[in-house]
């Protein structure tokens, strides 16, 4: 619901190239880029399905590929611009999906939501149980 709305919203101002599973990519290469392989292990797919989605975002200017300032081999990923405009983008519509919820569920009731997410969130992050990538 919150997805297919954000999304709908983000083609309006300008985004409507980018898929769900884009924003877990955005999230990865948002702290100092990725490279293609680890990509694809935050994602759980392949490394030519991971080189395909970079290229996808390369082209439409979301991401540009830099030398890796330790491999001279390698490439590291990071957001343009464009990116960075997109996450601004996604934050400033997810935070009116937030504020509608606060109208109709209530202050409290959302902030004891947030508070048992966290925990969830930071029990299974200590666990190296669940990762925060789509649902194939």
């Amino acid at each position: 619901m919150a997805v297919d709305e954000l999304h709908k919203e983000l083609g309006k101002v300008g985004f409507d190239d980018v898929r769900p599973s884009h924003g877990f990519i955005f999230q990865k290469i948002s702290h100092g880029g990725a490279t293609g392989k680890e990509l694809a292990e935050h994602m759980g797919i392949t490394k030519q399905a991971a080189s395909l989605t970079i290229d996808y975002l390369e082209e439409r200017g979301y991401v540009t590929r830099q030398p890796h300032p330790s491999d001279q081999r390698g490439k590291l990923v990071v957001l343009t611009q464009r990116g960075w405009d997109c996450i601004q983008a996604t934050e400033a519509i997810f935070t009116s999906i937030q504020q509608r919820w606060h109208e109709v569920l209530g202050e409290e009731r959302i902030e004891a939501l947030l508070t048992d997410m966290r925990k969830l969130v930071h029990s299974s992050m200590d666990a190296q149980a669940f990762l925060f990538r789509p649902v194939w």
